[in-house]
């Protein structure tokens, strides 16, 4: 069975089809969440806010096609008010910190997004991390798509000179 047929079921009340369309979201909403939180905790607290939200209103979705898109929008809505309430710095002393370059540099790129504005790294995580098009990205923050293309262009601009000044 297709996606946008189970959604209709889910829409329609059925809690079988909700829980398989959840299913599919499930890694996605994961990984969207720990990288926008960076904390495993926070993050599935926020995939479960989220599902939530996503059960008490999935009957207000217009267009079952872009399901995965409203129910991402919702999760970073969640993931954003729970980055604003705590607005503290959360030391964790169990990360394991590889040898290997990449690992170091992974947490460097990491390091310099957070120093873009909210909007911007809501489109880097988007765009590099979870691999959406400019298109679904559009849509899911309902700008036109030539905005989602000139704001990553800006927000890679910044990148850019970050790197460029050793701000790492």
């Amino acid at each position: 069975m297709n996606e946008v047929t189970l959604v209709k079921r889910a829409m329609a009340g059925d809690e079988t089809a909700f829980l398989q369309v959840l299913q599919i979201y499930e890694n996605t909403m994961y990984r969207t969440a720990y990288a926008y939180l960076k904390n495993e905790h926070d993050a599935i607290e926020a995939v479960q806010e989220a599902t939530y939200r996503c059960l008490k209103k999935i009957h207000t979705v217009k267009e079952p096609a872009y399901f995965g898109t409203w129910l991402v929008r919702i999760l970073l809505n969640i993931c954003h008010d729970m980055r604003e309430k705590s607005m503290r710095l959360d030391l964790q002393e169990d990360i394991e910190i590889g040898d290997t370059a990449l690992n170091h540099e992974r947490f460097e790129l990491t390091d310099i997004i957070t120093r873009l504005p909210r909007e911007q790294q809501e489109l880097i995580f988007l765009k590099y991390f979870q691999d959406y098009k400019n298109q679904d990205i559009a849509a899911l923050q309902n700008i036109p798509e030539g905005t989602v293309k000139s704001r990553l262009h800006a927000a890679l601009k910044k990148l850019k000179l970050y790197f460029m000044k050793g701000e790492i």
